[in-house]
């Protein structure tokens, strides 16, 4: 765990690697209850099966909206104690976000405490006054915590801070030592990096990282909060190869590679599903349905609701049949057979 004034050292040296955005697999009615032991098996096959260096708890692919606090907290307790059992060093990643500045920093205590190593905040949903208000809030959960924080800009939040506005965070709240960069506006993330040089800064725009990003230091070798385990399996290891390209420096090799494994392809075969309900198209989602259908078809345990839970839709058979078709063309599932994974025991 990084305190809130060890932050900036510690990120700087602790945030490299792969890091798994974990779905929250669903049962019973409506998906009211959740599935301990499927998710149990997510987090042992991401540290254990794939080796990935870092989790992402709680965060949107996990669809933290539609979760209680107490589903939250034991979400977190769980993702530790299992992460931990595979790797004592996996980086845990918790997403504190909530609309209350009281439930973040219920949430943020109870992370620092669990033993999570870094809570990221999400750009408040509701009644964000801009980069004033978003100040307020990491300052009043900064001051009532001691744990390193890490900004998470997103489209979903309705609202997403200016360069200068994540920089005055990063200058006025110490423990801020990070920020994951989800509004794909790649620009924005170089003028943060020239405004807060040492803020560490995930952009999710990957073409940044074949451009030179992070030899130039502007971002960090890490992908902080990905959905990396769907894009590879233990006997195929596309996602962690290609990245281990990059974060070498090795960018033409890199380049190649994707090219040639499919990874490339993969991007446009897999459409928008996964970010995008066609019905509301101008707005950033993370469809958990489509995350979960994905995960299934690769042989992880989803539980039995696969879908999300409201105010989400249900995932349409079109989709469902793209997001296949996509993986039969990576090569990652056979149509003959289903998809065995080996997920390590507990």
């Amino acid at each position: 765990m990084a305190t809130a004034g060890e932050a900036r050292a510690w990120a700087r040296e602790a945030l490299r690697g792969i890091g798994d955005s974990l779905y929250t697999p669903f049962c019973g009615r409506d998906g009211d209850d959740i599935d301990w032991d499927a998710y149990r098996s997510l987090v042992r096959y991401c540290v254990g099966a794939l080796g990935h260096q870092m989790l992402w708890c709680t965060s949107g692919i996990a669809e933290f909206w539609s979760l209680t606090l107490d589903e939250r907290k034991r979400l977190l307790e769980v993702a530790i104690e299992e992460g931990r059992r595979a790797d004592p060093d996996v980086v845990i990643q918790a997403c504190t976000a909530a609309t209350s500045a009281k439930d973040c920093v219920d949430l943020t205590l109870h992370a620092q405490q669990a033993g999570a190593d870094i809570a990221y905040i999400q750009t408040p949903m509701m009644e964000a006054h801009g980069g004033e208000g978003v100040l307020r809030f990491f300052a009043y959960v900064a001051s009532r915590t001691d744990l390193a924080l890490g900004m998470f800009n997103s489209p979903s939040s309705g609202y997403v801070l200016t360069p200068a506005e994540g920089a005055r965070i990063y200058d006025e709240v110490p423990a801020v030592c990070a920020t994951k960069e989800g509004a794909f506006r790649p620009g924005s993330s170089r003028l943060l990096h020239r405004l807060a040089p040492d803020l560490v800064i995930w952009e999710c725009d990957k073409t940044v990282y074949r451009a030179g990003w992070l030899r130039d230091g502007i971002v960090c070798p890490a992908q902080l909060g990905t959905s990396g385990y769907l894009f590879e399996t233990p006997q195929r290891r596309l996602f962690s190869e290609y990245w281990d390209l990059v974060y070498d420096g090795k960018l033409v090799e890199a380049m190649e590679y994707a090219r040639h494994s499919g990874l490339d392809q993969f991007d446009l075969d897999i459409g928008s599903w996964w970010t995008c309900y066609p019905g509301r198209s101008d707005y950033f989602t993370h469809w958990g349905g489509a995350f979960k259908y994905a995960a299934s078809l690769l042989g992880l345990p989803v539980g039995d609701h696969p879908d999300s839970r409201p105010p989400q839709a249900l995932l349409p058979p079109e989709a469902k049949a793209q997001i296949e078709e996509a993986y039969l063309r990576l090569g990652l599932i056979d149509a003959r057979r289903p998809t065995e994974l080996v997920v390590p025991q507990a």
